[in-house]
């Protein structure tokens, strides 16, 4: 299944805010979040999801009214300090 990072601004949201919108992006259905990144101090927060497409993951966000500011596919990445296709 493709992965794909995320970028999202947090408008005034607290810890526990932030951390109960990663728990939400993690809990499965037609997009997962792998991995939550959060920096408060500037207000961003990064995720890495499984999805089956570009477009599911755009329509599982849209649903559940999560704005993005970027969206990209992973399509390659290191391993061993080699370039490989994410897998």
């Amino acid at each position: 299944m493709p992965r794909y990072l995320t970028q999202h601004t947090l408008a005034c949201l607290t810890r526990q805010g932030a951390e109960n919108l990663a728990q939400r992006m993690q809990e499965g259905g037609p997009a997962r979040a792998e991995r939550v990144l959060v920096n408060m101090l500037e207000g961003k927060m990064f995720a890495e999801f499984r999805a089956d497409s570009r477009e599911a993951l755009e329509d599982w966000l849209q649903s559940q009214g999560m704005h993005y500011d970027w969206l990209v596919r992973i399509e390659w990445e290191t391993r061993d300090g080699k370039l490989e296709i994410a897998g």
